[in-house]
């Protein structure tokens, strides 16, 4: 039972990871579309380029955090795989694996857009 609470443990970590990076993935990517929006308008003058700085700064954040909490979460899998057998594909890895490919599309997508 020890093991498995390890692993509820694990999961419920790599779920914080994924909320807290989603978060700055998703706040990053808002901050970068208002100012894309505003471009085109008036005010596109007074905009300096320090606020899509920092969504793509957040975005990149949001995407390394996931990441790494996925990167964790397989070296305490690995760890209790010694004590039985661990199904890999748990819900909350394929949740961080999707997570992290969104994370590094989004991510490339605003830098290929900003150069």
């Amino acid at each position: 039972m020890a093991s498995a609470r390890t692993l509820m443990a694990a999961d419920r970590s790599l779920m914080a990871w994924i909320r807290t990076g989603l978060s700055m993935i998703s706040f990053g990517f808002t901050i970068y579309k208002i100012l894309d929006g505003f471009k085109d308008s008036a005010a596109a003058s007074q905009l300096s380029h320090s606020p899509r700085t920092v969504g793509l700064f957040l975005t990149g954040l949001g995407t390394i955090a996931v990441v790494m909490g996925t990167f964790e979460y397989f070296q305490r899998r690995r760890d209790l795989l010694a004590y039985g057998p661990i199904k890999l594909w748990r819900p909350s890895f394929l949740m961080a694996v999707a997570m992290s490919v969104i994370g590094l599309a989004l991510f490339f997508g605003i830098t290929a857009k900003l150069l």
